[in-house]
């Protein structure tokens, strides 16, 4: 009975110092969002260079498909490039959201990290679109 007790107390001692800590890298593109969303003002550091290793990531995968794109000899690759295009305009923003995040002050912290959450969100949405598109 005891043992089970500590167990449980150890487990949610694990589960606290887990939800405190800094995020991990995500597997999908929404949990990465959201997890990047629940920063606090404090960890504001933290936001930034997780945002930053986002949209890193982000960038070697566009690298991928630019690559992808250059060696298609279909008729769809001009709609690709447009698509790739259109990406890159759409990642430039989200960019400036991140560099916004950055500079946020604790006031504005709440909608800065709302703003560059929903950006990347959409931004990777229109990257999971444009792939599928380009794969079909």
């Amino acid at each position: 009975m005891r043992r089970r007790i500590h167990v449980k107390g150890l487990a949610l001692g694990l589960c606290a110092l887990l939800m405190a800590a800094a995020p991990a890298a995500a597997q999908t593109s929404g949990s990465a969002a959201d997890q990047s969303a629940g920063y606090s003002y404090e960890k504001k550091h933290e936001a930034v260079s997780y945002g930053k290793k986002l949209m890193s990531d982000f960038d070697d995968k566009m690298k991928d498909i630019e690559a992808q794109i250059s060696r298609d000899a279909s008729a769809a690759k001009a709609d690709a490039q447009r698509q790739l295009k259109d990406l890159k305009a759409q990642r430039a923003e989200t960019g400036k959201k991140l560099d916004e995040l950055g500079h946020a002050s604790a006031e504005s912290w709440d909608g800065m990290k709302k703003s560059f959450v929903s950006a990347y969100k959409d931004l990777q949405h229109s990257y999971d679109k444009a792939v599928a598109s380009f794969k079909q």
